[in-house]
């Protein structure tokens, strides 16, 4: 596999650099990534596999969901079906808790099987970095896959150039349910103190309808929330922020929301409320090398309630998270130049449900602590060539809250080792080889009690016969670890082919040797986890190019595994997704998306998976006028699912959303 890797990028680099012969006309900025690496940082310096989408990227798709929203980038898959409140990502083929998610630097770790990850409205995010490949030499435990670090608005973001107060208001419609959005916004900037504050409300007043006019039952859903923002700069170099952020959605669905109603999944009026809360201190001192302070405490409580409508059983969840991290980032010179990034990482998580006023065992109360320390250093050996070396140290304890089961404890060293060679301004190559871990998580170990039941007739004379299967407890799973070694190369210029132009392209092929993957194996009366061995691979590419008067794109998505029972069940369909529009003046943009998704088949004697080959198509058109009372707004006008495609995102066999005419006004003021 890895001499495939090397050949294939040997390839592309020379091709690459054709293109990087080429005179250009303009320099072209860099793309920045920064929280998603802890540090600000160019990506043509970076040795990983990175995206970023920023709020215009962000706002032109409608998005009332993250599968709308950020599905397109290569390596990634937004899953669980249709509804918005059970989707979660994946990331070539990690899913689950292997994907560390990000919220304004504060860390989500929640996962219930079927209950999603998302829990943010998408018309607060301005921005989406992505970074594919195992990060735990950054990020610890969870990061076994990748990471997803989504930023919301401030101030700054909003405010026209030369005010200091401000307000936007949003209003959107999709023909796809009777869905509305509502959101409102006010921030200011008085110099020493900056305030933001917005509202947002989001709801499906019917139920989703899937391409050909099959209903979606119960996917009607209500969304609402809120965050409170204030900034105090007391000197040039100090910042304080503190943050709040409510989430709440309110909805009759099934009890697993990704999959249909039935008798082993009926159906429960549902309420979720998540409330996070972040304190943060930057101390940048001028002219100063060795000190760029970050210091975030910050807290995330989710509280999930569903009640059952027949057979009454109330299920209560709360999941919480405190967390502090320390960082700093220092510039040194020791022969060769050298850029440090280092810190500490605590976190506490604790869960506790109930069912009916008791404790629920199939989500059993416990608490897990994690304390980390790392550091990683970009030493610039030559104008050409960075090395980038890294450390970090992880120990990690569960107390199961049972004293018929044990605590576990564990440490784990998560190193790595990057190169990125850059021959021109505009061309780089990249290796990346890396440890990743990831803690079995407190419900994989510890769950026992009722999974689900059913019944099998006995003909018309006998009472059917029910039979339960039962959760049964593992606290003896062993953490998954990885060794991961990715090859790349990508090209950024701009001047191509004539002045204003630019072209970005980006390539990358990976290759992760996964010990004790844990799965989940479901008998007929038992349903436990397990671990197992396995090893996944694949390639991913991204291509962009932008005229000014017209662009087009493409991103390439292919990934492949197998474990030692011949098949890991969370490996994605492969995917292409083009890019296509058209600015008829600086006040308009024309665009559409398809994305084609090849058929995923899998059978042995003990497995049948299948996921069926999909094509779709979104079209949006955006008109932003540039004076008049209008200036600053934007209307845009959408069809998401163009061609009504019937279609599901494997393994989920829920259908996706058909067609949906979508409409959004922003005024700005």
């Amino acid at each position: 596999m890895i001499s495939r890797i090397l050949t294939l990028t040997t390839a592309l680099a020379g091709t690459a650099s054709a293109l990087a012969a080429q005179d250009a006309a303009i320099t072209l900025d860099p793309v920045e990534i920064s929280s998603a690496l802890r540090d600000d940082r160019a990506v043509l310096e970076t040795p990983v596999a990175v995206s970023a989408r920023e709020a215009e990227d962000l706002e032109a798709k409608l998005a009332g969901s993250f599968a709308a929203l950020i599905n397109d980038i290569p390596g990634l898959t937004i899953g669980g079906g249709p509804r918005p409140f059970a989707q979660e990502p994946n990331i070539r083929g990690f899913n689950g808790e292997r994907v560390l998610l990000r919220l304004d630097g504060g860390r989500f770790n929640f996962n219930q099987g079927h209950r999603g990850r998302f829990f943010v409205d998408p018309a607060l995010i301005k921005r989406v970095e992505v970074v594919r490949g195992g990060g735990s030499t950054l990020y610890g435990s969870g990061a076994l896959g990748g990471v997803i670090s989504i930023e919301t608005y401030d101030p700054a973001d909003l405010l026209a150039p030369g005010e200091a107060i401000g307000a936007r208001l949003s209003l959107g419609y999709g023909s796809n349910g009777d869905q509305r959005s509502a959101a409102g916004t006010v921030f200011a900037d008085w110099g020493t103190v900056d305030a933001l504050l917005s509202l947002s409300t989001r709801e499906a007043g019917e139920d989703l309808e899937a391409g050909g006019g099959e209903t979606i039952p119960y996917s009607a859903f209500e969304q609402s929330g809120g965050m409170l923002k204030l900034g105090i700069e007391p000197t040039a170099d100090s910042r304080f922020e503190l943050s709040y952020g409510l989430y709440e959605d309110d909805e009759l669905t099934a009890s697993a929301p990704d999959q249909f109603v039935a008798s082993d999944r009926p159906l429960v009026a549902r309420d979720a409320r998540d409330e996070r809360v972040r304190l943060s201190w930057d101390y940048v001192p001028e002219g100063s090398d060795m000190l760029d302070l970050s210091v975030l405490l910050y807290s995330e409580t989710l509280e999930i309630t569903e009640d059952r409508v027949e057979a009454p059983r109330l299920d209560e969840t709360r999941y919480e998270t405190l967390g502090l991290e320390i960082i700093n980032r220092a510039h040194a010179d020791i022969g060769v130049p050298v850029d440090i990034v280092y810190g500490i990482e605590m976190a506490r998580d604790s869960q506790e449900a109930t069912r009916d006023g008791a404790e629920r065992a199939s989500f059993p109360s416990s608490e897990a602590t994690t304390m980390a320390g790392f550091a990683e250093a970009t030493f610039g050996v030559s104008e050409a060539l960075d090395v980038i070396a890294g450390l970090r140290y992880d120990h990690y304890a569960r107390d199961p809250g049972n004293s018929a089961l044990e605590e576990t404890s564990d440490g784990f060293w998560s190193p790595r080792l990057g190169l990125s060679y850059r021959p021109t301004e505009t061309l780089q190559l990249y290796g990346n080889v890396a440890r990743a871990f990831r803690a079995p998580s407190m419900t994989e170990m510890y769950n026992e009690g009722e999974h689900f039941s059913f019944s099998i007739p006995r003909g018309p004379f006998l009472p059917p016969l029910t039979i339960t299967n039962l959760f049964i407890p593992n606290p003896d799973l062993k953490p998954e670890e990885s060794t991961q070694i990715e090859l790349g190369l990508r090209f950024e210029d701009q001047g191509i082919w004539r002045p204003e132009d630019r072209l970005s392209f980006a390539i990358s092929a990976y290759h992760a040797d996964v010990k004790n993957f844990v799965e989940q194996t479901v008998g007929a009366t038992e349903t436990t986890t397990v671990n197992v061995d396995g090893e996944l691979y694949g390639l991913e590419a991204e291509l962009s190019y932008d005229a000014g008067a017209w662009f087009a794109g493409a991103g390439l998505s292919l990934a492949r595994g197998e474990s030692d029972n011949d098949y890991i069940a969370s490996l994605p369909q492969d995917r292409l997704t083009i890019s296509a529009g058209l600015r008829p003046s600086a006040e308009w943009e024309l665009g559409a998306l398809a994305t084609f998704a090849a058929e995923h088949r899998f059978i042995n004697a003990d497995v049948e998976a299948e996921g069926e080959a999909y094509r779709t198509v979104d079209l949006y058109a955006a008109y932003t006028p540039l004076s008049g009372p209008l200036e600053g707004s934007t209307v845009r006008l959408g069809v998401a699912n163009a061609f009504d495609e019937s279609y599901h995102i494997y393994p989920i066999e829920m259908p996706m959303p058909g067609r949906s005419v979508d409409l959004s006004v922003s005024l700005a003021f």
